[in-house]
């Protein structure tokens, strides 16, 4: 099975932006129920900054694509699903970032 990613930038931008909102998302329900979900928040925040750092780049168009992780995929598989629900689309923009944009023939 080949690894989903996105077909065009713009779609790649996207998910990037869906990614960022999120990461707000759940910085804001962590710091609202914070009881149950404070340990969120110590690996929320960083990956909140390193999404926009990406958002940034894409924004002034010094973005690259290279065959490596992006940095916050180290915070992203240290995580548990249930406390990372959206990880799935952290992986399609870090496949996206490692392989490029895929095919439109491709099963992206």
């Amino acid at each position: 099975m080949k690894e989903k990613r996105a077909t065009t930038m713009e779609q790649f931008v996207d998910l990037v932006q869906q990614a960022v909102y999120e990461t707000e998302e759940l910085q804001a329900s962590a710091e609202y129920d914070y009881e149950d979900m404070g340990m969120v928040l110590e690996f929320v925040n960083p990956l909140l900054e390193e999404l926009r750092q990406l958002q940034a780049t894409l924004r002034d168009g010094s973005y690259t694509f290279r065959d490596e992780d992006l940095s916050f995929m180290t915070i992203v598989e240290a995580q548990h699903d249930a406390a990372l629900p959206f990880k799935f689309l952290l992986r399609m923009i870090n496949n996206t970032h490692r392989m490029g944009l895929a095919e439109a023939g491709d099963d992206a």
